[in-house]
């Protein structure tokens, strides 16, 4: 498993807006700078981009979920 992480504390986000589905699935495929989700920082959305590729393997962190850097956020097979 791969795991990616914050990279800054704030709130975490797997939609880009409420009614829109996650970014990605259980299953899908990600390419290295797939956006996986957004961090809002004092009203500031930051994306929270892929390192590797692989298979999305799913999320670690609930969405709207305050996070740490370094938190793992989601995870690669």
């Amino acid at each position: 498993m791969t795991a990616i992480l914050s990279p800054l504390p704030g709130t975490f986000y797997q939609k880009p807006s409420p009614e829109d589905p996650p970014y990605k699935a259980e299953g899908d495929a990600v390419a290295v700078d797939d956006v996986i989700g957004l961090i809002e920082v004092m009203k500031t959305f930051i994306e929270v981009k892929a390192e590797a590729a692989g298979t999305f393997a799913g999320y670690k962190v609930e969405n709207e979920s305050p996070v740490n850097a370094g938190d793992t956020l989601a995870e690669l097979s």
